[in-house]
């Protein structure tokens, strides 16, 4: 790594400040003195609606002290906006937010491809001061924006090392780099601030194995408060403890209702065996809540048929004079609010069933599968499906032999920027490669990276008919019903659509197309994906009787879908 020299350092003052060239914002953070007291991260019945009134969470308490803290839920609970509004980036529409200096890594970081390693560091106008002072300047203005960052060189420097960027120099150009090592160098800014708190939105999207590990062990050595959300089932089982945000209420299935956390204590394994120890408490609640409300509706009935033979004997009374007219209707009168007491007893316990009913239910899961059973897919054994021949991708290093017959399943890993997804452009022929030939033997279809298939103005029906052109409407709905789309589920817009919903509409659009594929390519398939809807897309393609070939960077996803075989993409030469 390239950096400029610097004079001896000067003595640390103890009152001395940093200087950044850079504009104050919530998210510039006051470094940590050695051995003070981290502070917590709360909110207090905060709640966030977008501008045209739509809520994102509604009533929701978070207490979170240091440590490492796993965030899961569902996509559009509203984890990305939690942590937007953590880092002081949204506003709560009502209700309180308190994270002192946090720090937010968002998905996919941006950067002005004109910015240098340094600028992105924020160190810049540290290191141009550190240069005027080495040739000689005096200048008062170059002492305080150095403030005590002598070494911040050597210290941007060990960053980088750690992340695996150290063959990266301050003065390159980041619109050359690949986006995995953008992200790695936007988390090696804020490490290198040291913010008390740190908020990761989805960090490991675009990094390969290697960079994963690396970043998880740059993130053992933090020791503020870190929240991350993530569906990298690694990165979870690295955590303290997991808090699953979700809804609750009558509403919760349209997207509204209370906001609540629910606390897990250890990483993702620990999770996961209590999550199923708390569904099959929650199962025997619904069962036990079952047999309550059915006892209840069967006293109801019993209750009425009571009364209505009470008020048969009492009209005959009436009628046969058997008492005299004043007593009668004292009793008449007494009869009806007995039968009213009565009455509003058991129906208050019918209520009473049907509410314990409804909570356990919203502590119940409902498993709902993706059911692919599509004959026209299937591939005959040892049927030729694809065959590269010495394929040179367009961008990367590496080239590629591969043949592929049968329903085979073929994963694909490699470092960032060797060149996975430009071979996978190369397969489908949206980019010729450099050399080779490659030769495709079946009807295929491909789920790119970014989720550009569905067309935002078109339903999930009017997009699935845009593949298959000819197919009968009524057959298009019937399969999407498979696809979880029942009834009006198919008629929504694709821009009003979770990422999880994407993903099966996507799905859909690929597998009803016309001609079927025999050949599915999909580039990291799980980024963006909350965790139940990783499960519906492992469990879609199990039943995926085509051939496969899948880019993936998430070894549990791969390791789930039981590949044939992996190839590791290798540097030419």
């Amino acid at each position: 790594m390239s950096r400029p020299s610097t004079s001896p350092r000067a003595p640390r003052s103890a009152g001395s400040r940093r200087h950044r060239p850079r504009a104050a914002s919530p998210d510039v953070p006051t470094r940590r003195t050695p051995g003070a007291p981290v502070p917590s991260v709360t909110t207090s019945a905060l709640t966030f609606c977008w501008p045209d009134g739509t809520p994102v969470l509604e009533g929701l308490d978070l207490t979170a002290g240091p440590g490492r803290h796993g965030l899961v839920g569902r996509n559009g609970v509203g984890k990305s906006t939690l942590l937007h509004l953590l880092a002081g980036r949204l506003r709560p529409t009502s209700g309180s937010v308190s994270a002192p200096g946090a720090r937010l890594l968002p998905q996919d970081p941006a950067a002005d491809p004109s910015d240098t390693v340094a600028d992105v560091l924020g160190i810049t106008g540290v290191l141009a001061a550190l240069a005027r002072i080495e040739a000689g300047s005096v200048d008062v203005a170059d002492f305080d924006t150095v403030g005590s960052d002598w070494d911040v060189a050597d210290r941007a420097e060990a960053q980088l090392g750690r992340l695996g960027l150290d063959h990266l120099d301050l003065d390159r150009r980041v619109g050359s780099l690949s986006g995995g090592e953008l992200e790695l160098l936007s988390l090696g800014a804020l490490l290198l601030d040291d913010p008390p708190v740190l908020l990761l939105d989805e960090p490991t999207n675009n990094l390969d194995r290697t960079a994963r590990a690396r970043l998880g062990a740059a993130l053992q050595g933090y020791r503020g408060t870190l929240l991350v959300v993530s569906h990298d089932r690694e990165l979870l089982d690295t955590v303290d403890d997991i808090a699953e945000l979700h809804r609750t209420g009558a509403a919760s299935s349209r997207g509204t209702g209370s906001s609540t956390l629910r606390w897990y204590g250890g990483g993702w394994m620990a999770y996961t065996e209590a999550l199923a120890a708390d569904q099959q408490a929650a199962r025997q609640a619904v069962t036990a809540a079952e047999s309550r409300l059915r006892a209840e509706r069967r006293d109801v009935a019993d209750s009425q048929q009571v009364l209505a033979t009470r008020r048969a004997v009492g009209r005959k009374a009436e009628r046969e004079k058997r008492v005299p007219g004043i007593v009668a209707g004292g009793r008449k009168r007494a009869a009806q609010e007995s039968a009213a007491r009565y009455t509003r007893v058991h129906e208050e316990r019918l209520a009473a069933a049907e509410d314990e009913l409804a909570q356990a239910e919203e502590r119940l899961r409902l498993e709902q599968r993706i059911v692919v059973d599509l004959p026209a897919t299937v591939v005959p054994p040892r049927r030729r499906v694809l065959t590269l021949t010495g394929v040179r991708p367009a961008h990367g290093d590496v080239e590629v032999d591969l043949d592929l017959r049968g329903p085979e399943r073929v994963g694909l890993v490699g470092r960032n920027g060797i060149g996975k997804t430009s071979l996978l452009r190369a397969v489908t022929g949206a980019e010729p490669p450099a050399a080779g030939e490659v030769e495709v033997h079946v009807p295929l279809r491909m789920m790119p990276q970014a989720r550009t298939l569905l067309d935002p103005t078109l339903t999930v029906a009017q997009n699935v008919a845009r593949h298959a052109p000819d197919a009968d409407p009524t057959e298009i709905r019937s399969r999407l019903a498979r696809f979880l789309f029942r009834g009006r589920d198919a008629d929504q817009p694709a821009s009003t659509l979770s990422g999880g919903e994407r993903m099966r509409a996507t799905l859909a659009c690929l597998l009803l197309a016309e001609p079927a594929p025999q050949l599915l390519v999909l580039d990291e398939p799980t980024n963006d994906l909350d965790l139940p809807s990783i499960e519906q897309l492992v469990q879609a393609l199990s039943g995926y009787r085509g051939a496969l070939l899948v880019v993936s960077h998430d070894q549990t996803f791969l390791d789930e879908l039981g590949p044939d075989r992996v190839v590791e993409l290798s540097p030419t030469g």
